[in-house]
């Protein structure tokens, strides 16, 4: 890959922080029915290496926050807890989330790093907090380095739809350093019984008539395995035809695997998938032990979202589709017939 020159961002910003030589994370714990999103896991994984305290944040309402404490109490890696309960704070929109970190961050000099999984929830409210404390914020990193002695912390993030690695140096002159991390390129923290962590209650920032509101969330239900944190996924391209031929090709095979179904743009804009199953750069970030590449080109954009995996296995019938360039098992020949082959090899 090519590896840009460094970037070092500066900033106006007054205030009187803790210095980053003894660095203190606050990581965003989402959560959804009590339960951590596994992304908030992998945040207290990278917030760990800066080498400092970490402090978890939950935000929601009194009918899922216990539960999510309880469960942030046995993770490993967390110091502490704050948490927040409020009825505007049910759905994590930005324009009612943000005023209550903005108010943590303000008027304390203890975090020197604000942490959070690349979730859609938090890229929308990090740099939005950020931009209010006129800070920058680095997203969808991949490593990090915490440098004590300097009170520097250097990131690298993919750019160009991950045909470039940039590596970018948060300097001691920033306060707090705002930063999203990729799941996929840190392990989730492990949770252990008998871990436990002192947990403290803060009053919420009410926010008088929000300019936005939270009408519906609407979730697709599966047995199968969730896509993002799957350890095997079998995706679809355009060549599945339709959403009939998607599902009676696909599904069979990946229930026999104990997969998640994926799907290239192409198919999800057919209406082959639904968009929640989109892997790519406008989609899920995947890296299993497993990934089947059926009926895929290998656009640059789907590319972008499953390269990492460990194990990559594709089937077209066309021998110069981009997909086998990063394959590391490709089989030229018709999905029609080799898909029903490999579901009779599996049943035996």
């Amino acid at each position: 890959m090519l590896r840009v020159a460094s970037l070092n961002f500066r900033t106006s910003l007054l205030r009187t922080y803790a210095t980053a030589a003894s660095p203190h994370a606050l990581v965003f714990l989402e959560h959804r029915g009590g339960s951590l999103d596994s992304g908030s896991l992998s945040a207290v994984t990278a917030a760990s290496q800066l080498g400092g305290q970490v402090t978890g944040l939950i935000v929601g309402n009194e009918s899922e926050v216990p539960a999510a404490i309880e469960a942030a109490k046995k993770v490993k890696g967390l110091n502490a807890i704050v948490h927040c309960t409020s009825p505007q704070y049910t759905a994590s929109l930005p324009e009612t989330v943000s005023p209550l970190f903005e108010k943590i961050l303000s008027g304390s000099t203890q975090y020197s790093h604000v942490v959070s999984a690349h979730s859609s929830s938090a890229r929308s409210i990090l740099p939005r907090v950020a931009a209010r404390l006129d800070v920058p914020a680095v997203s969808d990193i991949t490593s990090l380095e915490h440098d004590a002695s300097a009170s520097t912390t250097t990131f690298t993030r993919p750019i160009y739809a991950g045909n470039a690695i940039a590596t970018v140096r948060s300097p001691s002159s920033v306060p707090i350093k705002f930063f999203t991390i990729r799941s996929t390129a840190f392990s989730a923290a492990l949770c252990e019984e008998g871990t436990s962590v002192e947990a403290t209650s803060i009053d919420p920032t009410e926010v008088a008539d929000p300019p936005s509101e939270h009408v519906k969330t609407s979730l697709t239900k599966s047995d199968r395995p969730e896509l993002g944190v799957a350890t095997r996924v079998v995706s679809g391209g355009r060549a599945l035809k339709n959403a009939e031929t998607f599902e009676s090709t696909l599904y069979p095979l990946a229930d026999l695997l104990g997969a998640a179904v994926g799907a290239s743009r192409a198919a999800v804009d057919a209406g082959y998938a639904d968009n929640s199953l989109q892997v790519g750069q406008t989609g899920k970030i995947v890296a299993p032990e497993l990934y089947m590449a059926l009926g895929i080109s290998g656009a640059i954009q789907h590319l972008a979202g499953m390269k990492d995996s460990k194990l990559i296995v594709a089937v077209n019938k066309d021998p110069d589709a981009p997909i086998f360039q990063v394959a590391d098992v490709g089989l030229v020949g018709d999905l029609y017939q080799v898909v029903p082959e490999m579901i009779e090899k599996l049943k035996q």
